[in-house]
This record gives structure tokens, sequence and C-alpha cells, in this order.
């Protein structure tokens, strides 16, 4: 969510710091600011809105100093103005945040008594407020860092620098993430190890409840008792030049364009080519004995993992629970001894979904993540992890990640149907052997559907609301599709079980309302053609995605008809899970939003 940077370096450390924060745009945010010491001083540039407005503010107003922090900011509390940005700050002390403070008004209240003035609606200056009080009262930066820290309540990463101190920067982490970057001479703070790519590959990543006193020199760790504690510098695989569009018109486009190499290389991992056996790696798990699977996650790293459940129950007869993990620790569910926690995340920081580990791992769950991100939080307190290689995805709405975790979540249903005898040699090789044609098949959507996508991206983008329907391990996909146009076009559109549309929504069909069913050849076919049917009846602007067979069949009642190349049901959800993403970032240029950042949104979701 929010972007946290902080630069100790040789040189005027502000260009540094808007580059970091440029990287983190990613993440979303609605206002963003810089400060840095100047002459022991600190002097503040924020701005409302995107970078751009910052980087005029400081061309009117430029900012020198070798050290600073900068920020981009998510609103929680109060609203995203330019008073409200961080960095937050008095004459003594300024710092940016990422989180949520949840005793703010305690706090507030306590020192608005001791005289301290506040001049934001924002949790984020109670701890600004704070220090600055201590600072008053005589305590030294550290001391003053100590004892704030200990009040604080909730979720925060923190950055904190000190007038009249030019070569110091304190950091902290409670629920959020903060990493620590390790120069030749410099040193730099981060909220993760993309925002300092350029600057530095070693980086040593805060555990919750660590604090770190950074110089020029280093870095120390400590813990909440002040007690140092070490830290493992690790050499991070990321680069700057990764996150370029690559001439493509925004990140989101080129991601979707990314899904073929994506799911191959994800493949690749997983799979012996030759055998056609899926090769996971050394798991401490033994599925043959696995009592139950829970699956949580948010969005759509959630809809994958719906897909995987079908996947797990039907191959390997694997009883799962799916939860969406906002919901999953007030549901408060019995987790059998000896159960599997499977969680999947792009970031590996969601905040709700790193909760739920949590909730599991006192639980006595083994603990499985699919993360995209090996140095996250997810990553590191995991008992294991299947990585997906998407690389780093920029555009906030998940593409290529999405299929990377189906590819995964589908080689490890597999690998646990083999591990109790529910399939047999022939059978994986056959599920083996759709899953690797699906980069190929991928290639050849994005090559031969082009044009009819943008046909029928100009007809969604005159609609007020849309349905989408599938069944099976396509009814995710439906939803995958719904929340992709709601969260980039900003066109109210909702994902159903095809059999449940007689059960309400039927009643909003009438000829302004496309319906998109999702109908691959297979199985289900005959069920869903009978739902999109009652549809046509009532007026529904039919739009059909399926293969040549599902066009003969039922091509005659659609107003638009996308065509796939045939695939096995077990691998549509990779391959019909492009069309849908597609067709949302076609509606959303024609609509003329914000694609890669689109309103109220961030890539990072780090608060619950």
């Amino acid at each position: 969510m929010c972007g946290i940077v902080g630069v100790i370096g040789k040189q005027p450390a502000a260009p540094l710091l808007m580059g970091a924060l440029q990287r983190l745009e990613y993440r979303g945010y609605d206002s963003a600011g810089i400060a840095t010491l100047v002459n022991g001083h600190i002097e503040r540039r924020r701005a409302e809105g995107k970078l751009g407005n910052l980087a005029r503010a400081l061309e009117e107003r430029p900012l020198p100093g070798r050290t600073g922090i900068g920020h981009t900011r998510w609103a929680t509390h109060g609203a995203p103005t330019e008073a409200n940005a961080h960095p937050h700050g008095t004459a003594r002390v300024a710092l940016v945040h990422n989180g949520i403070i949840e005793n703010h008004a305690e706090l507030r209240r306590e020192l608005e008594a001791k005289g301290q003035e506040f001049s934001t609606d924002t949790d984020t200056e109670t701890v600004v407020q704070l220090l600055d009080w201590l600072l008053a009262e005589g305590a030294e930066p550290e001391e003053a860092a100590r004892v704030a820290f200990g009040r604080l309540e909730g979720a925060y990463a923190l950055a904190v620098i000190f007038a009249g101190h030019s070569e110091l920067m304190i950091g902290a982490q409670h629920g959020a993430p903060l990493a620590v970057g390790f120069g030749d001479g410099e040193m730099f703070i981060g909220s993760d190890a993309l925002a300092l790519a350029p600057l530095t590959r070693r980086i040593a990543y805060l555990h919750d409840g660590d604090w770190t006193v950074v110089s020029a020199g280093g870095a120390r760790f400590l813990d909440g008792s002040g007690a140092e504690i070490v830290r493992e510098i690790k050499q991070t695989a990321l680069s700057g030049a990764a996150i370029g569009k690559a001439g493509f018109r925004h990140y989101m486009e080129k991601e979707l364009h990314e899904h073929p190499a994506v799911i191959g290389d994800s493949l690749r991992r997983m799979v012996d080519p030759a055998t056609r056996a899926v090769t996971l790696p050394e798991l401490p798990l033994d599925f043959a004995r696995l009592p139950r699977v829970t699956i949580t996650a948010c969005g759509s790293a959630f809809y994958a993992g719906l897909v995987a459940r079908y996947w797990f129950e039907s191959l390997a007869r694997l009883p799962v629970d799916a939860d969406v993990a906002s919901e999953f620790r007030y549901r408060e569910p019995p987790l059998p001894e000896g159960g599997l926690g499977l969680l999947v995340s792009q970031s590996g920081e969601t905040a709700d979904t790193l909760a739920a580990l949590r909730t599991m791992k006192a639980a006595g769950q083994t603990i499985l993540s699919v993360v995209n991100v090996p140095e996250s939080s997810m990553a590191r307190e995991s008992d294991a992890v299947l990585r997906t290689v998407a690389g780093p995805e920029i555009g906030v709405a998940s593409t290529k990640a999405f299929t990377a975790q189906l590819a995964v979540l589908a080689c490890l249903a597999i690998a646990a149907a083999r591990a109790r005898g529910t399939i047999g040699d022939n059978r994986e090789a056959a599920l083996t052997d759709a899953l690797l044609r699906v980069p190929g098949l991928a290639a050849d959507i994005l090559d031969r559907l082009a044009g009819p996508v943008q046909r029928l991206a100009a007809r969604v983008a005159e609609a007020r609301d849309v349905l989408y329907l599938g069944r099976g391990n396509c009814f995710a996909i439906a939803m995958e599709g719904a929340l992709k146009l709601k969260e980039i076009s900003y066109i109210h559109a909702e994902g159903y079980a095809a059999g449940e549309m007689k059960h309400g929504p039927i009643a909003l069909i009438d000829k302004s309302v496309p319906i998109i069913g999702i109908a691959p050849s297979g199985p289900l076919f005959e069920k869903t053609a009978s739902n999109l049917q009652e549809a046509q009846a009532r007026g529904g602007q039919i739009v059909l995605l399926t293969d040549e067979a599902g066009e003969r069949r039922l091509g005659h009642l659609a107003v638009e008809t996308l065509v796939l190349p045939a695939v096995d049901p077990f691998a549509a959800p990779l391959l019909y899970a492009i069309p849908v993403q597609w067709l949302a970032y076609h509606v959303a240029v024609l609509k003329g939003t914000d694609v890669d950042q689109p309103r109220n949104l961030a890539k990072s979701v780090t608060v619950e």
C-alpha cells in the first residue's frame, strides 16, 4: 500500500528518493512527499495526487541534503490532501508510515493534554508528536524511538529522521514490511526490495517487532527491549531494469502479453518434460495422510485458490476449505491436526492473508505459501514456499501473476493426486500434457483475438452492468473477469455460478446487460448452455467465450463470440483467464481510466 523509501547517501537524496517513489507507484497512492535534512534542519515538499505534482514542487523549490525520506500515501485516516501527505514532521523530527496506528485516538488525547499541537487528521501524526514530546523532554533519538515504538498498537512500518543528526535514520516494523539496503558508504530503507533495486541488491529484512538504527556506515538491528539482534543480509535478484513497459502503453498491457512466458516458466520448474511427471521441491508434508487443506487469499489470488479447490477435490479426493482471508479468522474454523494451510499472494505482504497464515500456524497447521516475491513476509514465515516466477507485476490489477498461481496450483494438485493414489502415471501425463500446451495456446489467443477483443470491448464499454457466468473450475474465472472489469473500468460487474443465475441475478437481465458466458467444451458445457439460453430468452445480450465445438452448439445465441483454442477442461481456467482480463483492459482504455493505478486501489494491501 503506502510506499516508503529512505536514503543516507553521498549525493543529493531527493533525486534518489523520487526514482524510488516512481518504482513504488505500483502500490497505489493518492499523495506523495519528501523530507531531507538541510544543514541539520528538516525541510519537506509534499503534493496531492500523482508524483508529477511533487516533481513540479521540487522544481520550484529544490531540496538539497544527502539524507532524506520519501513516501507515497494511500489514504486511510484523513483525506488525500497535501496537509495530510507524508512525511509528517515538526522542527525536531519527520517520519513516513505505512499501516494504521490503532491507538492513535488515545495517544492524541494524551499528547494534546501535554501541550502538543496537531495539524493533520492522520493517525501517523500521533507518532510524530510522541517522538517530538520525548525529544523535547531530553531523550536522545534512539531512546525516544525505543519508547515511542513501545507505545504503538496496530500495523506499521516507519522511517524517521531527526533534526541535527545528518547521518541517522531509524526504521521499525510491526505488521508492515520494511527492508534495509546496504551500499558502499550509503544506506537505504524501503518498503520492499523493488524500491531499492537500482541502488543496491544487498538487503536485510526486519521481522515484526524489530527496529533499526541506520547510519552511513551500516545498520544495527534491535528488538522491542532494545537488545541488539542479527538480521541476515541477502542478495536480491531484483533489478530496476525489470520494471520497464517494453514499448507497451501500460504495464497491464505488457503483463498481459507475458502470460505465455510466465505460464511456461512456472510449468518448466515443476514438470519433467521427459517423463511428464510433476516434480515438486521437498515439502514438509505427506499428501497421502493429509486430512484437509485450508486455502485462503484475497482478491484474484483467492479466485486462484477456488480453482485449486476444484482440482484438489476432483483429482486427489482431498477435502478443501476456501475462505477469503479477511473473513477466515473471524469464522474461527476448526482446523484438524496435521492439516495444511495453503496461502496464495502475489506480493507475499497482503495483511489479511499474513494474519490468516499466523492464525493457521498457531493452530498447528503446516504452512505452504504460493508467492511471487521470495523475500516477502509470507515466504519467510511459511514452512515451505512454491514460488510463481511471474517477475515483478507493476499493474495494480493482477494478470500474469494470476495465471502463474494457477499453473503452480495445478501442478500441486496433480502431485497430491499421485501421492494419494487417485491418478496413475497415464492420467498424470495427460494432465501435464494439457498444461504444457497452454503457453502456446495463450500466445495464439494474444495474436489471433486482438481485433475481436477490442470490438467486444466497444460493446461492453457502453454497459452499466455486466454479468459473468461460469461452471465448475471456470466459475472462479467468471468472478475474476468481473473483478477485473470493476477495478479498472469502474463498470459494475458480477461473476456467478451459472446455475445460480435463476436464483436472483436473472432479475437484472434486459437488453442492455451483456452476459459473458465462459463455456469451454467439456462435461459441464450443456449445463452452462442451458443457463445462457435462459438468459437469452429474457433479452440478455450473450457474449460467448468458447471453443469451435461450443461455437457450433451455441454461437447462434450470442451477439459476440470469442473462439478460443480447444483445451482439456482441467487446463481451461488458465486459458480462459486471459481473454477476460484482456477484455477488461480494452474497456478501461476506451473509457479513459487510469489502467495501471485505478482509483482507491493499491497493489500491496498491507492494512487489514
